[in-house]
């Protein structure tokens, strides 16, 4: 079977209405506007309500995605969602295939945390490249408020909700032009939200677990040292597998975790500031939805056009990582 090539056509993102400024948080945790500006470059975080879900989100981050491609939902042949936080353990994919009416789509969830979405778009491409799908729909999605120590400071200042999509499509003219993924699960303990067992005696020879998950937890300086570090290199890799050079990038948009982050990986890389995409500001570091959410942001608002090339990174929880180098193009 004949290879294909890939064209990502259309995007969409979704935010919850609800918005906590820095201020706000000074209410009920001990800390101040200055103390999270100044080290994370967050102003504000857009929250899920309780009358809020995922599927919700996804659903229309999706629809506008669809819309922007110019196809019906009829026409989708795969969902991916990529999430940390769906509403329904078993998955949220299949929610949202019925709900905007995808009924032709296979549907399923991925998890890799903050580098969901490049997982996703990697995930999505072979099963386009080999032509055993032509229309894909890849929504990263999460609601991290659900799972936030509300008085820890160190962490419940840094996220916020939404979802994003994109829409890839079969094509003569490849605009992935390439691709590095990396995990290491040595190094979970740096930033994980992990089960705790509660043990329950069903009888006195069976011991079951009926436990839950705690808050998230996070070591800053690692979780710092190892985007700083692996990301400019994993760009490189992904550069080089496309025969590029940093020069050929016109944007740079990493997961929007903390702009020392990004400041420190461009300047590693050297690539310019204003080449470097970055709304954490106004959203937080959102997850899995970081990277389509400013995708999207910057393609409505006209800075991205059709050929540029976007160098792509991912990194977070797992520890996983990854680049794709694609050019934003309707076909």
């Amino acid at each position: 079977m004949q290879n294909l090539g890939i064209a990502i056509t259309g995007s969409g993102s979704a935010i919850p209405k609800t918005s906590l400024d820095n201020q706000g948080i000074m209410n009920f945790v001990d800390t101040c506007d200055e103390w999270v500006t100044t080290r994370t470059g967050i102003r504000q975080r857009h929250l899920a309500s309780c009358n809020d879900s995922l599927t919700q989100l996804a659903s229309v981050s999706a629809k506008n995605a669809i819309a922007m491609a110019g196809i019906t939902p009829q026409e989708i042949d795969l969902i991916l969602l990529a999430t940390s936080t769906p509403d329904d353990l078993f998955g949220s994919a299949c929610q949202i295939q019925g709900r905007i009416g995808a009924t032709r789509a296979v549907a399923f969830d991925l998890t890799a945390a903050c580098s969901g979405f490049i997982f996703g778009m990697v995930t999505a491409a072979q099963y386009i490249r080999t032509g055993v799908f032509q229309n894909a729909l890849l929504i990263g999605a999460d609601i991290l408020s659900r799972w936030v120590d509300w008085e820890d400071r160190r962490t419940c200042v840094l996220f916020g909700d939404g979802a994003g999509a994109i829409v890839l499509q079969s094509n003569q003219s490849d605009r992935l032009l390439s691709f590095e993924l990396r995990s290491d699960g040595t190094q979970n303990d740096s930033l994980n939200l992990a089960y705790v067992p509660q043990c329950r005696n069903l009888t006195d020879n069976i011991t079951v677990s009926t436990g839950n998950f705690q808050s998230i937890s996070m070591n800053g300086k690692e979780v710092y040292k190892f985007a700083v570090q692996k990301v400019p290199e994993i760009i490189d890799k992904a550069l080089f597998r496309a025969n590029l050079t940093v020069e050929d990038i016109d944007w740079l948009l990493l997961h929007q975790a903390n702009q020392r982050i990004l400041d420190a990986v461009a300047q590693r890389l050297k690539v310019p500031e204003h080449k470097v995409i970055s709304n954490l500001a106004s959203y937080g570091n959102t997850s899995a939805a970081s990277i389509p959410i400013a995708l999207d942001e910057a393609i409505r608002q006209g800075k991205i056009q059709p050929n540029h090339v976007i160098a792509a990174s991912g990194f977070g929880a797992g520890l996983t990582w990854g680049s794709v180098i694609f050019q934003w193009a309707r076909g």
